[in-house]
């Protein structure tokens, strides 16, 4: 897999996962406290580690983009 389809996969999961933290059910399971309001801390958590490792994937797709030229 290249570093760009890698980068795609993790934008993927990203939206995915930011969807499930805007969504409306979600939001009413935490201010309801049906669930552990943990899980809100850790779905904040997965998304900063996400972005993170977007950011270091990135850089490898911009050296790879700038040697192809």
């Amino acid at each position: 897999m290249e570093a760009i389809e890698i980068l795609k996969q993790f934008n993927s999961c990203y939206v995915n996962i930011q969807a499930i933290a805007q969504d409306e059910n979600w939001l009413l399971l935490i201010a309801d406290k049906r669930i552990d309001p943990e899980a809100a801390t850790h779905l904040g958590d997965v998304l900063h580690y996400l972005s993170e490792v977007m950011g270091c994937v990135e850089e490898i797709v911009k050296v790879k983009t700038i040697q192809n030229y």
